[in-house]
Parts: structure tokens; sequence; C-alpha cells
């Protein structure tokens, strides 16, 4: 099984990154790959220095301008360069099993997003899940219980949102998650 991890460029505070090298940690030796964004900065740059200590698989994706802006993190195994922001997502995508997000900023909302929405219309079949470290996510949470209750988001995708705390309860999600139904299936002829 492989991971993708969206999680920031910057560093965040410190039980940010505590958690995330238990997490990343974790997941190395439950035999669990880490696929991400290919960089050495901030809190990618932990998770992947941390699963690599611990042994395990890390595979970076990312985009030539940021090779280019010396961003690049060097010490991974394997590192796969792409021409744009589109094919890294794409990618990182194809190469995992599932999705987790960790705190970060408008970069980790908009890979969450799309990731989670795209399992929504039918492109994947993947869990989609929610690292919630000091409660960070809880305030989005909040936002997406509102979208429930006005009608704007289904219910059973939200519920299919996995919300964890460490390695061991991603696995477990992972392990036992059933893909709710496509948002619009074709109507028969």
């Amino acid at each position: 099984m492989r991971v993708a991890v969206f999680t920031g460029s910057q560093s965040g505070p410190p039980s940010h990154r505590t958690a995330a090298i238990r997490l990343a940690a974790g997941l190395a030796r439950a035999g669990v790959g880490i696929v991400y964004g290919g960089g050495r900065a901030g809190m990618m740059g932990v998770v992947a220095d941390a699963a690599l200590a611990a042994g395990g698989s890390v595979v970076g994706v990312i985009p030539q301008h940021l090779v280019d802006d010396e961003l690049a993190h060097t010490g991974l195994p394997q590192l796969e360069v792409v021409q744009s922001m589109h094919e890294r997502k794409a990618r990182m995508a194809e190469l995992a099993d599932a999705f987790v997000a960790l705190p970060g900023a408008a970069g980790t909302l908009e890979e969450l997003f799309e990731a989670w929405t795209w399992g929504m219309l039918g492109l994947h079949a993947k869990p989609v899940v929610l690292a919630d470290v000091d409660g960070f996510w809880q305030p989005l949470l909040d936002q997406l219980r509102r979208m429930v209750d006005d009608g704007y988001l289904d219910g059973r995708r939200l519920d299919a949102l996995g919300v964890v705390t460490d390695a061991d309860e991603l696995v477990a999600f992972v392990e036992r998650y059933e893909h709710p139904a496509r948002k619009w299936a074709p109507t028969p002829p």
C-alpha cells in the first residue's frame, strides 16, 4: 500500500511536526509507502525524512519549476520530475492507494479537495483522510457539516471522509474503507 501525503511547505508548530514524524514513521513501520510532493522544505521534508529514517519507501513527485528553485528533496530514493502542478497531482494520485492530509495551507487544501472530489465523481475509489493534529481540521469539518445541513453536500460523502490521529488509525480506516456510490451515475437510455 502507498499513501499520498498532502501537507505544507512551512514547518508549523512543534506539535504538528511531532505528529507528522509519528505518522510517517508509523506508516513506514506498517510497511506502507509514502508518495508526496517531493520537497525538502517544511512539513513535507519532515514527513519524507521521518519515513526514510524508519526504513520506509518514499516517492517524491515534483514539478520542474520547484526543482529549478532548489526545493527538491535530494535524499529521496525515487524523485519523479514532472512539468506542472497538474501533472504532479495526477501522478501522485496514480501512485497512491489512499490520500491523507496533515496540517498545511492553501496547497494542502487544494490537493485534499481535488482528491476527494475526484472520488465523488468516480475518477477513483480511494480513501481520503484528514490527520487531525491538535484539532487542526475541526473548523473545516464544522464547515463541511454546514454544507451537509444546507443541502450542498451529501452526508454520505462527509461520512466517507476519514478523520484519524495516527498511523494505526489511518491504516485501519484504509483497510475497512468502502467507497460510496458515484455522485452522478449515467442514466440508462
